[in-house]
């Protein structure tokens, strides 16, 4: 089965990404993996306090996924799966896609304001030649009813 992976993190434009992909897959028959990547600098204490922040950021992932999966499963009968990786983003995203041969597409979700689409999109973009799947690019910005009218 052919999977869209998703990126879980805290930006705004997260939920058309996850919308998106859960809506293709619904409607291609494709399930929908969850990648969220915990960065190593959120660790850098002393062990006992790394371990308990790295426990708790994984609980709030999980909380986080929840929400998301119940939509999923309510709405477009997709269940998706959760992987959680700790490292550097760009690098995890390249690795989870490199181990699981089933994921054909990477979703995106791209924030609009002055910052830019965000610091993992730019920098896909850029590794975009050498990518081994193709990826799309979900602008923030758009309502739910012109994410169905393209999906």
């Amino acid at each position: 089965m052919r999977k869209f992976l998703v990126i879980l993190d805290d930006s705004r434009e997260c939920l058309n990404a996850m919308r998106f992909a859960a809506m293709r897959a619904a409607k291609t028959g494709g399930g929908v993996q969850i990648l969220s990547v915990i960065p190593p600098d959120e660790f850098q204490h002393w062990i006992g306090v790394g371990e308990v922040m790295r426990e708790e950021a994984r609980e709030r992932i999980e909380a986080h996924f929840e929400v998301f999966a119940k939509w999923m499963r309510d709405k477009q009968n997709i269940d998706p799966d959760l992987v959680i990786r700790e490292g550097e983003p760009v690098d995890e995203v390249l690795a989870q896609i490199k181990e699981d041969t089933e994921i054909g597409i990477l979703v995106l979700g791209a924030g609009s304001g002055r910052k830019g689409p965000g610091p993992l999109v730019t920098a896909m973009t850029k590794l975009a030649g050498a990518s081994p799947i193709p990826f799309t690019i979900v602008p923030g910005e758009l309502s739910k009813d012109q994410l169905e009218s393209v999906c």
